[in-house]
């Protein structure tokens, strides 16, 4: 039986930060799992090579953009590697390989009609790769925030829009091709609403994909990129793949998009799609603007590889966004792990050397703990299959827990003292009960944990934990008589206040390599100067207002935006849209005074006319901060 699964094709603009981390660890997690269910998994990840924003990043660090992009696919294998992630492909859409499939694709879709040359005039974001429709010049890009950039060159076309009526027929159909719920509900709007044809090659670029065509056309990066999951196993046999795994952000390009792209190929759809959610740094997103960027190498330079795992496959609900701070971190470590795992591992070895000479006895174990075994082995399992990794951890941990409790309560280290049968049986009992259940959870954990669980095996005098078919695990596999290994600690406490600074080093000295890879300078954060001066008549001409927001509510299919109305002193309130959804609720921002720009030119966002701008303060792209005041103030008042 066949698996095949995929991670993002990651954007080869930095390094890998703990965001790819977690998409390729349960990717890795995955692939474990389904080879020791007896499945031939392939797992594919690699590298997206091509766009503007590496032929700009490989400028300044003055290479060819192809220099770059070797560098940069180095580091990220190196990185995985380290990291212990196995993957059975590595994808570049550098390679002559991709070139060949996706020009092969373009040309399928080509001659069945569904690729057309046009000529297009409008808004492109550099950042996100997206053409942003319905934009003005200078508008900002609606996923981002960025400014977008006036582009004007003929292309060729994707014809989108006649895959509306199919494509909702496929989500009908395979409901569970898209999750979470919450993502399938994103996409069903999207789709529901009117898809417009898309942009798929550029004039004004050369670091990309010739389209078989004449002309200077180069191919689109979505419609490169997407392909590179197919040109990966092309011919093998493993296509279609069974699932994707991608972050919640680029769920529209995979969901829309790449089916239709198959579609009109005539080529086999991927069965499933997974989106999760982002990581924040203590309760705040991610950014390399923000320098709260946390990468994987520290941490598994101080606390292990699978500790991170772990972590963020316990705490965080697999397809939700989690928070990560390095006290949560350390925190899961020593409770479950330190003073759970590790400590029943500790414990139960030493009991089984001093009161039975390293031998596994002769019994069947406590009838009660074999149940909960039985019923953990199927619980977890289909856990993981449903992608709930963090109730299938639950769930072995609840049985780890009893077994604690049954030797708290048997009290071994009283019945060794007690020559009768029945004390020596009961202890035989214990003793059996508590390794064994090591055993299957072991077993169960070694997709999750599997530098840790192979110690944990080998302790045990087991052999071969790869080899195991989870799909066969039940209770009573110890063999009596064999001997256990014993062995160190597996899970070391940790103080906190010990690593912090570890870590800490650790993270500007991998900040320095990015940089150094980067052909930049070491990183700082001096404070913007001021730009060029105007007189106070050019100041003057800027209307400034108090505004009172009389209500507020999200933008659909934009997380920066919010819909407000705004109470200027005017006849009717202003409707204005503001990127400040990162920042602020809409329950925040009912009742509060802004300060409101009156007088400019009334322009379209997200098919609403915005009639003016909030004023708001950020650092880089940071989460905004909005300016008020500390008195009470009259809605209309003009700010001078």
């Amino acid at each position: 039986m066949k698996y095949y699964l995929t991670t993002p094709i990651y954007y080869t603009n930095g390094t890998p930060h703990i965001g790819h981390t977690y998409s390729t660890m349960v990717a890795d997690l995955i692939r474990r799992l389904k080879r020791m269910q007896g499945y031939d998994a392939v797992l594919t990840t690699g590298t997206d090579e091509h766009g503007v924003n590496v032929e700009r990043s490989a400028r300044k660090a003055g290479k060819s953009p192809k220099e770059f992009c070797d560098a940069m696919a180095v580091e990220w294998r190196k990185q995985w590697d380290r990291l212990g992630l196995q993957y059975d492909r590595f994808v570049r859409t550098s390679d002559p390989k991709h070139h060949e499939t996706v020009r092969w694709l373009f040309t399928r879709c080509l001659e069945r009609g569904y690729i057309y040359e046009g000529f297009y005039t409008g808004q492109y974001c550099v950042s996100d790769n997206l053409y942003v429709n319905d934009a003005k010049p200078g508008d900002p890009c609606p996923d981002c925030g960025r400014p977008t950039e006036t582009v004007t060159e003929p292309n060729y076309f994707f014809r989108l829009s006649a895959f509306r009526d199919r494509l909702l027929d496929l989500y009908e159909r395979n409901p569970l091709l898209i999750q979470p719920e919450t993502r399938r509900n994103e996409v069903l709007s999207f789709v529901r609403g009117e898809l417009k044809d898309l942009s798929i090659t550029r004039t004004t670029i050369e670091w990309g994909i010739p389209a078989p065509v004449e002309g200077k056309h180069v191919i689109y990066v979505w419609f490169d990129a997407l392909i590179a999951y197919l040109s990966a196993v092309r011919e093998e046999g493993y296509w279609p793949a069974d699932l994707h795994l991608i972050g919640k952000e680029i769920v529209r390009f995979h969901a829309v998009f790449w089916p239709a792209f198959l579609m009109a190929a005539d080529l086999p759809l991927p069965k499933r799609m997974f989106a999760h959610g982002w990581l924040l740094f203590e309760q705040d997103k991610m950014s390399k603007s923000r320098g709260n960027i946390v990468r994987p190498e520290p941490i598994r330079r101080t606390l292990g590889a699978d500790a991170l795992r772990y972590f963020l496959l316990r705490e965080i609900v697999f397809g939700q966004d989690g928070n990560f701070s390095y006290d949560a971190l350390v925190g899961r470590y020593n409770a479950d792990l330190a003073n759970g795992l590790g400590n029943l591992v500790s414990r139960t070895l030493s009991m089984l050397q001093q009161y039975r000479g390293g031998a596994i006895p002769a019994t069947t174990g406590d009838p009660e703990i074999a149940a909960l075994a039985t019923n953990t082995i199927g619980t977890a399992l289909g856990c993981f299959e449903n992608f709930d990794f963090s109730r299938g951890l639950e769930t072995i941990w609840g049985l780890l827990s009893a077994v604690d409790r049954l030797i708290v309560q048997r009290a071994p280290w009283k019945l060794i003292k007690q020559a009768d049968p029945d004390s020596q049986a009961s202890l035989d009992a214990t003793l059996y009960t508590a390794a064994e259940t090591l055993r299957v959870a072991t077993a169960l954990l070694a997709p999750v944990m599997p530098e840790s669980t192979e110690k944990i095996w080998a302790q045990l005098g087991m052999t071969a934990l790869s080899a195991v078919r989870l799909d066969q695990l039940v209770w009573g596999g110890l063999p009596a008589g064999q001997k256990i290994a014993g062995g160190g600690a597996v899970f070391p406490r940790i103080d906190l206040k010990e690593v912090l600074p570890k870590l800490q080093a650790l993270e500007a000295e991998a900040i320095a390599e990015q940089s150094a890879l980067m052909g930049q300078a070491a990183p700082a954060a001096p404070a913007e100067a001021a730009g060029e001066k105007i007189t106070i008549e050019d100041f003057a001409k800027v209307d400034l207002r108090v505004g009172l927001v009389l209500s507020a509510e999200p933008v659909k299919g934009a997380d920066k935006l919010l819909h407000l109305k705004v109470d200027i002193g005017e006849a009717e309130p202003r409707t204005i849209v503001a990127g400040i959804a990162e920042g602020y609720t809409p329950e925040q921002m009912k009742g509060r005074k802004v300060a409101i720009v009156a007088n400019l030119q009334p322009r379209k966002l997200r098919g609403i006319l915005s009639n003016g701008m909030i004023l708001a303060a950020s650092v880089g792209d940071g989460k905004p901060v909005l300016v008020g005041f500390h008195e009470e103030i009259e809605p209309g008042a003009r700010i001078k």
